[in-house]
């Protein structure tokens, strides 16, 4: 819809009466044209006023006399060109993985000197088979164990410092990316089904390979080939065996990493969709129990349990049998390390030491190629999440850098919006324009499935439109720096949900920086301070995850109290007397009372008429269109008018009876 304000200059002819419902009816009042004329100086922005100097009766931007600064609330005053940094998921993808391999480079130094000294023991027994027993030298002896024990001393801080470097390591890996995964998967939620947040998981499961002796098996693997050639030194033959042992336990772990992937795959989508019927069981518990339909929710999370294990099983038992294969050959190794070196001392190419030596270094070399088979499952679960991790991190779109604008003063346009939610093809909003001045409220009135609630949430930002804008005061809202944007808008689901905390902690938004004074203005503002001062400890209240010790109409009003903390210039209300009795009702139409006064926008979706009295305009929602628009008398008017019309039955035709 043009905006009036933005037309040229008024001349003294009537506007024509708008009655025509095709495709929206939008009822004007001169007395509202009239408004709409002079809004311009309401909601002037940098764009209306971008050449003219600011007159020194107006405010500064981000000056206001509520407690809240002009932040909305946060006790600082919001700077007008103060710049918000860009935001790069991806680039914290890179700082996380640039730690890892910075600190991996100081573990790979470890785990060499490890493997090195790892040698000391049978180099140890070598030297008693060979040199001790046949010279009977007590010296030697003392000598050699001395300076074997410190390597041994050696080898095993070195082995305790590199597990500490990699437990730090995945602290650290939680650090650069715990904070980037919650604000990625809360963006992609607007566009996504929720289950973004489970990358949290994910992360839980990449801190625990990390410090998991899986990846110091696949650490160790490299050094194999020294221990290797360690025994061909002792003897061709003997290297020649454990290079086929190799080759072998190589083969074993490529087709157990065939054969699991697919069932290992199939075991966590399973899970997956257990742990979300999970939580919506735990979150309609009180729905469950009273209806009785534990069993089938039960039956439900079953099903894909089941089918979860049922995979997991199936690639468990692939990876034993590969596991149980990879000992055997070790074993068998051994055996035939020590038959055939044997032979060999008997043959007089080498001795009795040797061969211990040759057999214990054959065992080391082997160990990680076997540790890495059997943690394998480890490993794939491990890379999954890595995947979903990088897929989330990379796909978020870059957050540039916003002004940050001044205060907003409550103007709100909607213009050409359309909503078709991804996935399907049914369009839910289709084409809405309108626009509220500051100060304003607004009823949007409907039917059920009309779509008033996927426009409240549009309003506010937490869905993103198909087509159109939704802008305050002239800049729309994906343009606005998010954290000022949400310090100046106010919004009441229709799914009331409190955080577990004080009754005073929900009302100021979790907020540290929350003064006494805001959290009082709020919950005067919206008129619920006697209510709370009924509760035993008041503020202090504690609230639990489900909203108890709370009803679900004292809930809604803690919720409307958190809509108006900071004094916001917009605030949507979505079904804010679904809960409430008369005296909340008044309440309610009390803190509406108090907004306009307060000159903030107010937005409220409802089907009882008792919030009617208290608003300015109203809005009729017919299947995402909008069928009536304008002043509160006039839209009443209006609707009282064709109620008539349909119980008004019709004339006769040509007289007939």
């Amino acid at each position: 819809m043009k905006d009036t304000a933005d037309s040229g200059p008024t001349t003294d002819t009537p506007p024509r009466a708008r009655l025509v419902l095709q495709p929206v009816d939008r009822i004007d009042t001169d007395a509202q044209q009239r408004v709409k004329l002079n809004s311009t100086r309401l909601g002037e922005t940098i764009e209306g006023k971008a050449n003219e100097p600011i007159s020194s009766e107006a405010s500064p931007p981000g000056n206001y006399n509520g407690p809240g600064g002009g932040g909305g609330g946060g006790g600082r005053g919001a700077e007008f060109h103060k710049r918000v940094g860009p935001q790069d998921f991806s680039q914290s993808l890179k700082n996380g993985m640039a730690a890892v391999r910075h600190n991996l480079g100081y573990v790979m130094v470890m785990t060499c000197a490890t493997n090195l000294l790892i040698l000391a023991i049978p180099i140890y027994l070598f030297q008693i088979s060979d040199r001790v027993l046949t010279s009977r030298s007590t010296d030697t002896l003392v000598m050699l164990t001395i300076v074997i024990t410190g390597a041994v001393i050696l080898q095993t801080a070195f082995d305790a410092v590199r597990r500490f470097i990699l437990m730090r390591t995945a602290v650290e890996v939680a650090v650069q990316l715990g904070s980037p995964i919650l604000s990625a998967a809360a963006a992609a939620s607007l566009n996504g089904s929720g289950r973004e947040y489970q990358t949290l998981g994910d992360l839980q499961q990449l801190r625990g390979f990390i410090t998991s002796g899986t990846l110091l098996s696949f650490l160790d693997v490299p050094f194999a080939p020294l221990f290797i050639f360690a025994i061909y030194l002792v003897h061709p033959d003997l290297g020649m065996i454990v290079v086929a042992t190799s080759l072998v336990l190589l083969v074993i772990a490529l087709v157990n990493q065939r054969t699991t992937a697919k069932p290992f795959a199939e075991a966590n989508l399973a899970q997956s969709k257990a742990n979300m019927h999970l939580d919506s069981m735990s979150r309609n518990s009180q729905i469950i129990n009273a209806l009785a339909m534990i069993p089938e929710a039960v039956a439900i999370w079953g099903k894909d349990t089941a089918a979860s294990l049922t995979s997991q099983v199936r690639a468990q038992d692939r990876n034993i049998i590969s596991s149980a294969f990879s000992r055997g050959v070790r074993l068998l190794t051994q055996i035939g390390m020590l038959g055939w070196g044997a032979y060999l001392a008997i043959q007089g190419e080498i001795t009795g030491g040797m061969v211990i030596a040759a057999s214990i270094i054959a065992g080391r070399a082997l160990a990680p190629i076997e540790g890495s088979i059997e943690g394998w499952n480890g490993f794939i679960l491990t890379r999954g999440a890595y995947g979903r991790i990088r897929t989330l991190l990379q796909n978020s779109k870059l957050q540039f850098e916003k002004l940050r604008l001044p205060r907003p003063e409550g103007r709100l346009d909607v213009e050409r919006l359309l909503f078709v939610p991804p996935g399907t093809k049914q369009v839910v909003l289709n084409g809405l324009s309108f626009q509220l001045n500051p100060g304003e409220s607004l009823a949007i009135i409907g039917n059920s499935g009309a779509g008033k609630t996927t426009l409240g949430k549009m309003l506010v930002g937490s869905i993103l439109p198909t087509s159109g804008n939704v802008r305050l005061d002239l800049m729309d809202l994906r343009n606005w720096e998010p954290r000022q944007l949400g310090e100046n808008i106010g919004y009441l689901p229709q799914d009331v949900q409190l955080f577990p905390g004080t009754i005073k902690d929900n009302i100021g938004r979790m907020r540290r920086d929350a003064t006494d004074d805001q959290i009082f203005e709020a919950a005067t503002l919206a008129d619920v301070h006697q209510m709370i001062a009924t509760l035993p400890q008041g503020y202090e209240t504690m609230v639990a995850a489900d909203g108890s010790p709370l009803s679900g109409g004292q809930k809604q009003r803690i919720a409307l109290a958190r809509a108006f903390f900071g004094n916001p210039k917009l605030v949507v209300l979505d079904e804010p007397n679904s809960n409430l009795d008369t005296a909340g009702d008044k309440a309610l139409a009390r803190a509406v009372e108090h907004a306009r006064r307060s000159r903030i926008s107010v937005v409220v979706i409802t089907q009882k008429p008792a919030l009617l009295d208290v608003v300015d305009k109203i809005m009729l929602l017919t299947d995402g269109t909008i069928t009536l628009f304008g002043t509160r008398d006039t839209v009443l008017q209006r609707i009282k008018q064709d109620q008539r019309a349909r119980k008004t039955p019709p004339k006769p035709i040509g007289g007939q009876t």
